[in-house]
């Protein structure tokens, strides 16, 4: 299916909501527009194979320009908006993008990024970049004639390194040929005809932006928030009768934050199916989500990569509390530090053997450091049980060393940010004289009123009686904001660069 079909048979129906402005695109609209901007792409020379970039916060024409690449065989990056300069320049270089599309609020990193083509500024003036808007409408609104399916080329969100570019073949044949998300979401999740779905995520982001496009594939109508809040969430879902919806774990906790009256004004029986993943989540957070929502929060695991994938039903998962689910993509392996497999049960770094292909853009040694004979690791720690089930650990990136014992912080972290006086928290180690590392948690307050020393305290007694002592931390301190992605993924690096290059300064 393609949006062009729904578009012929329903052309009135919309096919974006803006959640916080209400502008609206009609199915008609879409098609319309994305055969302008597929025009607007060989006006300008490109051709399949070709790449562009976009760098905008969500808004109504961010996916009638990817539609727009789709239909045109174009390989379209979209970066993230938390990226400085160098980072996103970085990636349009890297790319090869000929045409950046750009959102004004971003203007300071756009205005210094370079297209040998064309730059194009979408909904608002960029010193430098053409007006979109204008460009378009003087493109016709017919099919191009040489169609052909482009995808996306998404860099990782360097939460332990530098970004790198994830890529694969162009796929073959129509532009409305089948694809295996679409085919996974309706199985797993129903996704049609009739499916509302609600996206509280930036759009750059491979989810919100495959499950976006997926929806439209079926001919749903996508309700798309600016930014995520986390009591007009549930006001939307009240509002447009949610079906569908895809969050992470950290949204989740600012849900179940906000005061239970509020929590009981909203009326979310329309949901069918809540989708999360992109970190774990804390087995108390999904019990808690489970008890207020319902019996619809799926789950599943995986990676902008594609190299494997695990799903979960929430029937499932009360059954098996804390697992991603089983392999519907790959055999999972799960190896030691020696590379050795580990029966059900061990705990070690996983692989999906068998799965889905990709390449790092440009990077054939990186590649290969994450292929072995046994298949990809998404460089995450976990076991699986007699039944298949898969558990997640860690990273192995951030697991800690202190005095020769391995702690993994996921385990600290689910704890501590279920004390209601956290907001958010990060477990990460830092230099220690004695012991190598020692465990320290970085913790947003809900109140910054109550930073300091007795909430320090009373953070470290609260860990000391759920969990073994080497698990806890030593120190806390506090931060009125930690560095965490819009996607819910923490951006550890940032902290524990910050304690180790404190710890190498001259005494």
């Amino acid at each position: 299916m393609h949006p062009y079909i729904h578009a012929a048979n329903n052309p009135d129906k919309p096919a974006i909501i803006m959640a916080g402005s209400g502008e609206t695109i009609t199915y008609g609209e879409l098609e319309a527009e994305s055969n302008r901007i597929a025009q607007l792409f060989r006006a300008h020379g490109l051709k399949r194979g070709d790449a562009i970039a976009v760098l905008m916060e969500n808004g109504p024409h961010y996916l009638p320009i990817c539609w727009g690449a789709q239909r045109a065989g174009l390989i379209f990056t979209c970066i993230s908006t938390k990226l400085g300069l160098e980072e996103a320049r970085y990636i349009v270089e890297d790319s090869g993008s000929k045409i950046i599309f750009a959102s004004p609020g971003l203007a300071p990193v756009a205005e210094q990024l370079s297209a040998p083509v064309a730059r194009y500024s979408v909904g608002g003036s960029i010193p430098g970049y053409a007006d979109f808007a204008a460009a378009i409408a003087k493109q016709p609104a017919e099919r191009i004639g040489d169609e052909s399916p482009g995808r996306d080329m998404l860099y990782s969100s360097g939460t332990t390194g530098r970004p790198k570019g994830i890529s694969g073949k162009l796929p073959e044949g129509a532009i409305d040929a089948p694809n295996a998300l679409l085919m996974l979401v309706t199985m797993l999740y129903g996704f049609n005809g009739d499916t509302v779905y609600l996206s509280p995520a930036p759009l750059y982001h491979a989810a919100p932006l495959r499950y976006c496009m997926a929806v439209q594939q079926a001919g749903g109508t996508i309700i798309v928030m600016e930014k995520f809040d986390p009591e007009q969430y549930l006001a939307l879902v009240e509002k447009h009768r949610i079906t569908h919806t895809q969050l992470v774990p950290t949204m989740f906790v600012r849900m179940l934050k906000l005061p239970d009256e509020v929590r009981r004004k909203y009326d979310v029986s329309s949901l069918k199916a809540a989708v999360h993943a992109a970190a774990p989540c804390p087995v108390d957070v999904k019990r808690q989500m489970i008890d207020w929502w319902g019996p619809v929060i799926f789950e599943y695991y995986s990676a902008t990569e594609g190299a494997g994938f695990t799903a979960i039903s929430p029937q499932e998962w009360l059954a098996k509390p804390g697992s991603v689910g089983k392999s519907l993509l790959g055999e999972i392996r799960v190896l030691d530090d020696e590379g050795n497999r580990l029966p059900p049960g061990r705990e070690g770094r996983i692989y999906f053997h068998g799965g889905g292909e990709f390449e790092y853009h440009r990077d054939a040694e990186k590649t290969a450091s994450v292929m072995t004979e046994h298949g990809a690791t998404f460089g995450d720690i976990g076991y699986v049980d007699e039944d298949g089930y898969l558990f997640l650990t860690d990273r192995a990136a951030y697991m800690i060393i202190t005095g020769g014992v391995n702690v993994y912080p996921q385990e600290t972290e689910d704890v501590l940010v279920m004390h209601p006086k956290v907001f958010d928290v990060a477990v990460i180690g830092v230099p220690d004289e004695i012991m190598g590392e020692a465990v320290k948690a970085v913790v947003q307050p809900r109140d910054w009123a109550d930073a300091g020393p007795a909430l320090e305290a009373e953070l470290i007694a609260f860990t000391r009686e759920r969990l073994s002592h080497v698990k806890c931390p030593k120190s806390i301190d506090f931060e009125r904001e930690l560095p965490r992605h819009d996607t819910g993924k923490l951006y550890k690096r940032l902290l524990k660069d910050r304690y180790w290059a404190k710890a190498k300064e001259p005494a």
